[in-house]
């Protein structure tokens, strides 16, 4: 493998003899070395190694852990997300679990093993260059127009895609997707993608504000229209005149009112209550809804010559549940504001932690999963986020993570539902696609019972 291709890894140990044996040890690492804690900060200075192997047991406290951990404390500090694993003797896990608690990564208890070492040092590099791509697209995030929307999966990239087609136009734009599932972001990404960019964003939510007040928000409003009026008064179209109008929950406007909206999106002009004047607003139309305009339509809840106007574009947004990956990735970078934000300091989640992110529907979306996060931040009391941190309880059955285990739950559904249909093992052996032998060994792993057999002796 080339020089520059080998992935760097730093090797604090004393015993020359055990630092030969690592040094060629580790296939594919560039292995950098060091004896002492001011040696291991200059070779992680000079490697900028993202894992590091260190025993706790360095000169000139060989005997005891002090100087271990003091080595451990100076490499977080410089380099905090770097992944640390802690190499102790056999009757040292007192100090192991202490250096755990410290931040380390991982330990690992000697006599050194190269290989089950090495099998540590890969899963530490794996999730070390995970947690840096989340780091690069929440920096990412932050200086484009897609400011806030973080995902990977397919379904929400391809709607990203479809924001960076239509931000530039002047298309009225519809969002539609449920509740907590990011809509304003999507909104505001068109917006910042436009020639309008510049001039203001003004949001309004119909379903936030009472039906008797929604009209003189968007219009405005002349003084001594109604009661209280006692000065003349722009509404939200007007201010948001040269830049983009954002209507969300369109859905909840009153019917009354959409005929008037629907006379301002075919001729640009308002008047205000209580105004004679038409007035000129050079402004774009995204709206948004978590509801079924087709199905209001039909209960003549929905203007549909308004739909019309409104959808010249339709843009989905999936939930939370439909975006294979986001998740974890959504949680991560939640996890990394809002520490920041409170002045905590984690280290990720616990497995029992993602297995209940990744395993949970998440109704509220993506809104959810940042409360979730927010309690987490707020009340736990580790150094990683736990499940209960989260909210979630032990009635929560959590997705397994373990790839043997699902396989074999897998198995024994599909082995238990074919015995089931067919009480023969010959024919559910055919329909599962295995031999008869293969079918019962398959049984016998999964301890599976033989019910035809029992049933043929009862008969």
């Amino acid at each position: 493998m080339a020089e520059n291709k080998l992935k760097p890894l730093l090797v604090v140990e004393d015993n020359p003899g055990l630092q030969k044996q690592l040094k060629w040890a580790f296939e594919g690492y560039k292995v950098y070395l060091a004896s002492d804690r001011e040696t291991a900060m200059e070779q992680l200075a000079k490697s900028a190694a993202p894992v590091v192997t260190l025993d706790l047991g360095l000169p000139p406290d060989p005997a005891n852990a002090s100087e271990g951990l003091e080595a451990l404390s100076s490499i977080l500090q410089k380099a905090p997300h770097t992944k640390v694993i802690v190499v102790t003797g056999n009757d040292d896990r007192a100090n192991a679990l202490q250096a755990v608690s410290l931040g380390a990564y991982d330990f690992y208890q000697k006599p050194v093993d190269p290989d089950v070492l090495g099998l540590i040092v890969d899963r530490a590099y794996s999730l070390y260059e995970l947690e840096e791509e989340n780091r690069r697209l929440v920096e990412n995030a932050a200086s484009s127009p897609l400011d806030g929307i973080v995902g990977a999966s397919s379904q929400i990239q391809a709607a990203c895609r479809m924001v960076e087609k239509v931000g530039p136009s002047e298309s009225t734009t519809l969002i539609l997707g449920a509740s907590g599932t990011g809509k304003e972001l999507f909104a505001r990404s068109l917006h910042r993608l436009s020639a309008r960019k510049d001039k203001p964003f003004v949001a309004v939510n119909c379903a936030a504000i009472p039906e008797n007040l929604l009209e003189s928000e968007l219009f405005g409003y002349e003084k001594g229209a109604f009661t209280g009026a006692v000065k003349q008064t722009q509404g939200k179209i007007e201010f948001a005149n040269g830049g983009t109008f954002f209507l969300d929950e369109v859905g909840d406007m009153p019917m009354q009112l959409q005929a008037k909206m629907l006379r301002f999106l075919q001729e640009r002009v308002i008047e205000r209550l209580g105004g004679r004047k038409p007035i000129e607003v050079d402004v774009r139309i995204v709206c948004a809804t978590h509801q079924n305009l087709g199905k209001l339509i039909e209960e003549q809840l929905f203007r549909e010559d308004l739909y019309y106007r409104i959808s010249e574009i339709v843009l989905e947004i999936p939930p939370l549940r439909e975006r294979e990956g986001d998740k974890v990735l959504l949680a991560q970078t939640f996890l990394n504001r809002l520490s920041e934000e409170n002045g905590r300091s984690f280290r990720g989640f616990t497995d029992d932690a993602l297995a209940q992110i990744e395993s949970h529907d998440w109704p509220g979306n993506v809104r959810e999963l940042e409360n979730k996060i927010k309690r987490a931040v707020v009340l736990a009391d580790g150094n990683q986020i736990t499940a209960e941190d989260l909210g979630f309880n032990s009635d929560n059955e959590p997705l397994s993570l373990n790839l043997r285990k699902a396989r074999e739950e897998a198995e024994r559904r599909v082995i238990q539902q074919a015995l089931s249909v067919y009480n023969n093992i010959s024919h559910a052996a055919d329909a599962i696609g295995v031999s008869r032998p293969s079918l019962y060994n398959l049984m016998k792993k999964l301890g599976i019972a033989d019910s035809s057999r029992k049933n043929a002796k009862n008969g």
